[in-house]
């Protein structure tokens, strides 16, 4: 029997792809450091080992005790902001520790590999949609981290006839709908959850960075996807490379193709809450792009994924009920 190794799997998206492969019927096991995992969202019915990625011998041992066959890869640090202020930190956790977990991977004759990117690779990218045929640019640190992984694990497969697929997500959030799993109280504050959370009250406000961006209100634009429908197209692509030839590397975006501007976010999330909530005006981050937008056909056509949460209320209503958990404590 096939067993899936998933590092960071006690984190927002790691929780959220362990719960689809689960309910799909794979059997799987767990690394997590627990830096900013959350325990509780691993099963007690699953292996958990409390390690770090970079511990190259023990990722191996688990390899072999749990006769693992595939692996998908979540664990990395993900704060652009904290990126562009500490880049030591992000070549370490992201990269160095990626050239260990893979080591190990070859080590042990891993056959299929999922890796958790992103769009910031992209940078501004040429236009919007962004395409998976569009060359990498990453304004950020924490993009150039997670571009070099790709890179690694292309030459990785090259030399090792493993296949594999990095997953390139765009702005990720939502919940679990049935409240199981959510956002950890350490995980990065993304837009919506920090709308949901001004709109609780458990924050003051929100700020909007930048006013001047080349889109339809001036605030920044970004494609926001449903965590559960991340985490489905995780398991669709794993199954999918069991038709590629060994040696295969591929990049495939994930979103639903459709640009939201922060103003259109805190709308949205007035609507739903039925509450105001004060908002400010502050100056471009560091790093930040205009807009991002995902072109989507590669997923959809190629390998049919049909996202099942994509209207922005469902994303608002799934983050708005995981808050009021995490307000009472009650996760």
């Amino acid at each position: 029997m096939a067993c899936v190794l998933i590092t960071g799997g006690a984190g927002y998206i790691g929780s959220h792809v362990l719960m689809e492969l689960s309910g799909a019927g794979h059997e799987v096991v767990v690394i997590d450091d627990l830096s900013t995992g959350h325990r509780s969202f691993v099963p007690d019915s699953v292996p958990f080992i409390e390690a770090d990625v970079a511990d190259r011998q023990t990722v191996l041992d688990v390899l072999r005790t749990y006769n693992v066959t595939d692996v998908v890869h979540c664990a990395a640090s993900l704060r652009v902001e904290e990126s562009m202020s500490d880049p030591g930190k992000y070549w370490r956790n992201n990269v160095a520790a990626s050239v260990s977990l893979m080591d190990a991977c070859t080590a042990a004759g891993i056959r299929r590999f999922v890796f958790s990117s992103t769009a910031a690779v992209y940078g501004e990218g040429e236009g919007y949609p962004v395409t998976e045929a569009y060359l990498p640019r990453p304004t950020n640190v924490y993009g150039n981290t997670k571009r070099a992984v790709e890179m690694l694990l292309a030459d990785t497969c090259r030399a090792s006839g493993m296949k594999s697929v990095a997953l390139r997500y765009f702005n990720v959030a939502g919940a679990d709908p049935a409240g199981r799993i959510g956002a950890s109280p350490s995980a990065e504050p993304s837009l919506i959850r920090i709308v949901c959370q001004a709109a609780l009250g458990a924050r003051r406000g929100v700020n909007i960075f930048g006013t001047d961006y080349p889109t339809r209100d001036g605030t920044a634009m970004r494609d926001y996807v449903h965590v559960c429908d991340l985490a489905e197209a995780h398991a669709v692509l794993l199954e999918s490379l069991d038709k590629e030839v060994p040696g295969t590397f591929v990049a495939v975006n994930c979103g639903y193709g459709s640009g939201i501007t922060v103003r259109e976010v805190i709308d949205a999330a007035r609507r739903v809450a039925g509450s105001a909530f004060p908002v400010h005006e502050a100056p471009r981050r560091a790093g930040d792009v205009g807009a991002m937008v995902a072109d989507t056909r590669l997923l959809r056509s190629r390998y049919n994924w049909v996202p099942k949460h994509a209207r922005l209320e469902q994303i608002i209503t799934d983050t708005l009920s995981w808050e009021r958990k995490l307000l009472v404590g009650a996760v």
